[in-house]
């Protein structure tokens, strides 16, 4: 996808998800990383934080979101994250929402695992 994006990357956070009983009762760390493309030409203009979406804002719903109540899968995280930004800012016209999870029990090496989605405006979120 082309055209101007807020980036956010690694960002990080302890959280319960995970289909297996140790990683609910255990929790364990996760990262994630964010596009979130809008026109950022009125805030390159203005220089004026209400002509865009707030970093602070945007860590805040993945904080919300990783760090509440536990889901199965990492698709259902990404895609709760990718959700509420499309919600609740209508200048964002499409999000990207990449979820790591390192430590996973699987019997070979990794760095990690995990999903990446992308959803657009136009895209039915339900």
């Amino acid at each position: 996808m082309e055209g101007d994006k807020i980036v956010l990357r690694g960002l990080k956070f302890h959280g319960f998800h995970g289909v297996l009983d140790e990683e609910k009762r255990l929790g364990q760390k996760f990262f994630v990383d964010m596009d979130v493309w809008m026109d950022l030409k009125p805030a390159g203009l203005s220089d004026q934080l209400s002509d865009t979406v707030s970093y602070v804002d945007l860590h805040s719903i993945a904080k919300q979101v990783m760090e509440g109540p536990p889901y199965n899968l990492v698709e259902a995280v990404a895609e709760q994250i990718a959700s509420r930004v499309l919600s609740d800012f209508s200048q964002v016209s499409a999000v990207r929402v990449h979820v790591g999870k390192p430590h996973v029990s699987v019997p070979w090496t990794l760095d990690y695992l995990g999903v990446e989605i992308l959803r657009r405006r136009s895209t039915k979120i339900n």
